[in-house]
């Protein structure tokens, strides 16, 4: 599937034409439709991308996997550390290292289904 096509369907999963997508990454209406035959700025391809919440990566066909972005790497590595500390360098305590994890879980699945 080409990056166009990509960009295409993922729009059309939003309920948006690809004029809409453009528009809402910043871009002129017919901005994607040139794609097809021009490869897009890296500004504009993570325009696009932030706005479908998807990676550059996955629409560029680099991997099938929609929302591996680094953040979301980031914050699974800091999940999975053994000490989490608070803002002040001070250990905090077992119960609370898990709610911690709970929540940074629970935003990194917010942001795999689109909701920022």
């Amino acid at each position: 599937m080409t990056l166009f096509e990509r960009t295409k369907n993922l729009s059309k999963q939003k309920g948006w034409n690809l004029q809409t997508t453009a528009e809402k990454a910043g871009l002129s209406q017919n901005a994607i439709y040139n794609w097809k035959t021009k490869e897009p700025s890296k500004v504009s391809l993570k325009a696009v991308a932030d706005v479908l919440h998807v990676s550059t990566d996955y629409l560029l066909g680099r991997t099938d996997e929609m929302n591996t972005t680094s953040s979301d790497k980031k914050v699974a590595d800091i999940l999975d550390n053994e000490t989490i500390l608070a803002f002040d360098g001070m250990e905090i305590a077992e119960e609370d290292k898990e709610k911690l994890r709970e929540y940074a879980r629970f935003i990194i699945e917010q942001r795999q289904r689109g909701n920022k």
